[in-house]
Parts: structure tokens; sequence; C-alpha cells
């Protein structure tokens, strides 16, 4: 969680389907669902950036394949979301929360769980995250660094992908945020459908899921925005000092040629 990638654990069941918008608070969500269903949670925004190259290929695949419009696709989207939440007790944030109603399809007994905030702040904060990563010398400078040479591929494909079926615009905005809770009602039954706010601590999570709040333990609070720009800038320094090896070994080689050119 946070700025690591979590590590499943093949004996983890899956329990619940983290619904929120992302800038919801899915950080501390998420490691406060990991400590009382005791396991991995799977955070959109870290596992995505911070795991191999071949699994955000295979989320660009999937988010390409919606909307769906055929049983292969079907299959594909499918088979994907089985194999990437395996292990895990949990996911939170972009893409899982996009893919709810397959998500309660393969897990059926799984509880789906919103997280909220004022939605004008929200997309506020939204607003400003979506410039920082869609900036468009981005895709120069992490071109040299593995699994984030795709990242603005994985962007393009989300807009066009279940992001604008969902939602209809490319940008998030506050019909965004109306579209999502509304859609959320009408594809998740209203016995599996809860709302939480992060800000309410323990009590309310640990009536929806049906177990002790933690004795002496302060509930998590984490950063979205800093967790998601932590990652993100992490990834521009590398891949800045990869370009500086890079054009330094070019220019030292170009040196030698010129030298030996002039003798």
């Amino acid at each position: 969680m946070g700025q690591t990638a979590s590590i499943p654990d093949p004996n983890a069941k899956f329990q619940v389907i983290g619904a929120g918008l992302s800038r919801t608070g899915t950080t501390s969500f998420g490691s406060a669902l990991s400590l009382l269903l005791s396991g991995p949670v799977y955070h959109g925004g870290t596992q995505v950036v911070g795991s191999s190259e071949a699994h955000i290929k295979s989320w660009i695949r999937c988010i390409s394949h919606t909307p769906i419009r055929n049983p292969a696709d079907a299959q594909i989207v499918n088979s994907w979301l089985r194999e990437v939440f395996a292990g895990y007790v949990a996911c939170t944030d972009y893409p899982g929360a996009q893919f709810t109603p397959e998500l309660l399809a393969l897990h059926p007994d799984a509880k789906v769980i919103c997280t909220l905030r004022d939605p004008d702040r929200w997309a506020a904060s939204i607003e400003a995250m979506s410039k920082s990563v869609t900036m468009w010398h981005l895709s120069v400078l992490l071109w040299p660094v593995p699994t984030m040479r795709w990242f603005v591929r994985y962007l393009d494909v989300t807009k066009v992908g279940r992001w604008k079926e969902l939602y209809g615009l490319e940008t998030a905005d506050r019909g965004v945020w109306e579209k999502h809770i509304e859609w959320l009602k009408r594809v998740v039954p209203p016995e599996k459908l809860f709302f939480f706010d992060v800000r309410d601590g323990w009590e309310p999570l640990c009536k929806i899921l049906g177990v002790e709040v933690p004795e002496g333990v302060e509930f998590p609070r984490e950063n979205d925005k800093e967790a998601v720009e932590g990652l993100i800038k992490a990834q521009v320094m590398r891949g800045l000092m990869t370009w500086a090896v890079i054009l330094g070994g070019v220019a030292v080689g170009l040196g030698i040629w010129l030298s030996l050119k002039a003798q």
C-alpha cells in the first residue's frame, strides 16, 4: 500500500470490492481493510505503477476490450480480473472500482464499499491529479523506465474504454461523481452496497464488515494525493536519470568518433 505494491497471499479470500473513485481516501481505506481482513489489498494506483511491465500491459489489454461487446471481450476481461485479484482480500481505487459488476459476478459473497468525500472537493482534487499525469512530455520522460513506458498508453485506453463507457467524459468532474454513484446503485444489489467516509474511522467500517473495532489502533490516515504524486515523481526522476545516462553515453561515443575521425 502507499508507495509500495502489496504482495498477494495464495490463502487470501477476496471479500471486499472497494468501489470508490480515486482521491476518496482509497489508500487509507485499503490499509484499514488489510488490517481488519488480515491480508493484502490491491490498491489500483500503487499496484499498476509498482508491478511488472507484463502487469500493466495485461491491464491495457483488459481495458482495451471494454465496452464488452461480445463473448470474446467478456472472456478476456473476466480471465484477467480473476487472475489479477487472486491472493488479495480486497481491491480499492481504479481500475478495480470500475469493474465492480464483473468482480461481483466472480465473487458473489463480496461486499461492495464505496468511499466518499465532498463531491466538489473531489472534483478539484482529481482535476489537479489529471493535469500532473497527462503532461505532454510524460511519455518521453518515462520511455526508458520499464513498466512506466506503458503508463501513457494505459491512460489512453482508459479514456476510450471503461471510463468513457461509464461516464461519457474523458475528464473527471462533478458529473462523473454523480454518474458513478448512480451506476453503483443500478448494478449492485442494495444489500451488497455500502458507503463509507474514511473520516468516520473504524466504527462504521467494522459494522459493515461485521468485525470488532481494533483496540488501541488508530485508523490509517494516508494521503491519496501524496501517495500517487510520490509514485509519479519517483518514476519521472528515474526516467530523467536514465536519459542522463543514455545521452551521456551518446555524447562520449560521439566525442570518441570525432576524435578518431580527426586523426
